[in-house]
């Protein structure tokens, strides 16, 4: 794989805006009413194509029909890879942007190495596999006031962590998600709320979304567990619907997943974007973690990384295992249906509530069958269209800024 660096090109903006200005120098010809017949006929021409342009940026992507994922091939950017004075590594989340063929890509590191930010990217893909990818920008993430974020140790109060990224066509801006802190100990009690924030295409602060109460830090064992919450986001109905996924169970709603099946509940928030509100809260059962440890001292857990929606009331739901003292995570794409699921947000504790009627899943794809290291999967996007005429789609690997791990970026094909 080539890793070359792209300076940022917008022939696609640049046309769509030259369309429209020649439309408007037609119009004054035929309002003159000289050469009114041709100038007539450009105008249909070129506002016709302005048209065209808002509807192909406005429509989502979807592919509701799938009946399998088939691997293609993955590419791995190098271990501490340099673009702008910048180390990238630490990719939680990854969107795709088919008008201009943009990939966002947000970095999960907590200003240690360099301020929070994000990245764009192209990718070339080929019916092999990736051939190529091109950094063509990186924008740091802005508070409020415009600063950026400090770091845990500068102000652990005010640092973020960010985890998911969707774009927006509609308002060219992004969405991310951030997990906020939870630390009590004899040392210090540190209670920082997740967000979701809308930022601009630089990274300048627009609006948030105001959050449940069940998001919010408890210094009792209630609410979101550290490490555990709002790890995916995705769109929905043409950028009209925003779903939020937390990674665990909240504490009030049962345990963390287990070796054995044991219901472990994770709530999926359902956000309306025209008003800013919650408007749904479901259920997903999570998969038993995939392997028991070695030792006694090993960490394990099973959660969501991210969530795609693919159209309808369908998605799809990314499952992480991870045990320490074994070799990469167990990653598992399921084909989730919403469609019966009972919206609980006015249940304040699942617990009472184990037999709540949730959200159906089936096991599109268990990557542990392909025999290969798979790293830490945080992000998955629809991609474009393979040369068959299937969707791809692409997921993208956490790399922890460790050398011991890799920043994976996979490629399948949807198979309807």
């Amino acid at each position: 794989m080539i890793i070359t660096i792209l300076m940022p090109k917008s022939a696609i903006q640049r046309e769509g805006d030259y369309i429209c200005a020649m439309s408007a120098i037609f119009s004054r010809y035929l309002n003159s009413g000289k050469y009114a017949l041709t100038a007539l006929f450009f105008c249909f021409f070129l506002c016709t194509s302005c048209a065209v342009r808002q509807q192909i940026i406005h429509k989502q992507l979807q592919q509701p029909d799938i009946s399998a994922l088939k691997y293609i091939g993955k590419s791995v950017i190098p271990n501490a890879f340099e673009f702008k004075k910048t180390t990238v590594g630490g990719l939680s989340g990854i969107d795709y942007d088919p008008f201009t063929n943009t990939y966002y890509l947000l970095s999960d590191d907590r200003s240690a190495n360099n301020p929070a930010r994000f990245y764009t990217a192209k990718i070339k893909l080929a019916d092999t596999g990736i051939i190529d990818i091109k950094f063509n920008g990186v924008h740091f993430l802005k508070q409020k006031d415009g600063n950026t974020y400090p770091g845990a140790k500068e102000n652990i109060h005010k640092a973020t962590d960010p985890e998911a990224i969707r774009f927006s066509p509609i308002h060219q801006n992004i969405v991310w998600s951030s997990e906020g802190e939870r630390i009590i100990d004899h040392k210090d009690t540190v209670l920082v709320d997740p967000t979701i924030t809308f930022s601009n295409l630089k990274g300048s602060f627009l609006d948030t979304i105001p959050l449940p109460d069940n998001l919010r830090m408890q210094v009792n064992e209630s609410g979101p567990r550290r490490n555990g919450v709002l790890e995916g986001l995705s769109y929905a109905n043409n950028f009209k619907e925003l779903y939020a996924s937390m990674e665990e169970p909240l504490y009030q709603d049962g345990p963390q997943a287990a070796f054995v099946p044991n219901g472990a509940l994770v709530r999926i928030y359902r956000f309306d974007l025209d008003g800013k509100r919650l408007t749904g809260e479901f259920a997903y059962e999570l998969d038993p973690i995939a392997h028991e440890p070695k030792t006694d001292k090993a960490e394990y857990n099973n959660g969501i990384p991210d969530i795609l929606w693919i159209g309808e009331q369908k998605f799809l739901i990314t499952e992480r295992s991870y045990t320490s003292d074994h070799r990469g995570t167990t990653i598992k794409i399921f084909l989730a249906d919403f469609s019966n699921a009972r919206d609980i947000k006015d249940i304040p504790s699942l617990v009472k509530y184990p037999q709540v009627k949730k959200i159906s899943k089936k096991l599109l794809f268990n990557l542990e069958d392909l025999g290969i290291y798979i790293d830490n999967i945080e992000g998955a996007t629809l991609g474009p269209l393979l040369s068959n005429g299937n969707r791809s789609l692409i997921l993208v690997a956490d790399d922890n800024f460790s050398k011991k791990q890799q920043a994976q970026i996979m490629l399948f094909e949807i198979i309807p």
